[in-house]
């Protein structure tokens, strides 16, 4: 069910707990199979446990940043009274779930699991993107922008700290960090305003934060 400006508030209500549930309840981790290290207790196999503990955990940090988007966008678009931008946000959304998807096979292949917190980092967001449509079009398509920017940033910085021999990981990082880049230039596209220094600091700030718990659970 998409949610669009003809729907009525029963739809809306529906397709919005129908995503919530999609995304922020799936179970943790994910079907694919766990990433096998030897049981010998060697130097060598306390590496490779080390950096393939590392890896989860910034894959685990992209997961919960693709569940932020998949809210950010729905507040985004329930807010908006633009049925054009509305259906914007809603493709912005659609297509950030295959990050979604990627992700968490990812982690599961590495034989971690996903965060604890995903429903409260997903409720989070979605406030935010309903708030941010209070300050008018040009400033939820630039808080859009911003975001996607900061996430190119932090993308690029998880590529320098993912090992060269984990190809997988490195591809599906190196994909999202060129769509993020897209949807930021779609978002200025659309009449994109920049937002305020304070605001980007604040961005940052937060997404220090939730990096950090995300990291860890």
């Amino acid at each position: 069910m998409q949610l669009t400006r003809h729907s009525t508030p029963l739809d809306q209500s529906l397709s919005l707990f129908d995503n919530f549930l999609q995304t922020a309840l799936r179970p943790t981790g994910s079907a694919a199979a766990a990433f096998s290290i030897p049981n010998a207790h060697s130097a060598q196999t306390s590496a490779v446990e080390k950096v393939t503990r590392e890896t989860v955990a910034l894959m685990r940090v992209n997961h919960v940043g693709e569940v932020c988007a998949q809210a950010l966008y729905q507040g985004h678009a329930l807010g908006s009274k633009n049925t054009a931008l509305q259906q914007f946000f809603l493709q912005a959304a659609e297509e950030e779930k295959v990050h979604l998807e990627w992700t968490e096979n990812r982690i599961g292949e590495l034989g971690g699991r996903t965060s604890l917190l995903t429903p409260l980092w997903y409720l989070g967001a979605f406030g935010i993107g309903l708030l941010s449509t209070r300050f008018g079009e040009a400033h939820s398509l630039g808080f859009m922008a911003e975001t996607e920017r900061q996430v190119e940033a932090h993308l690029q910085d998880h590529l320098r700290r993912i090992p060269e021999a984990d190809l997988e990981s490195r591809r599906v990082v190196s994909q999202m960090r060129a769509d993020e880049a897209a949807h930021a230039e779609q978002a200025l596209a659309h009449g994109a305003t920049a937002m305020p220094p304070l605001i980007k600091r604040l961005m940052r700030s937060s997404a220090k934060v939730m990096t950090t718990i995300a990291h860890y659970v």
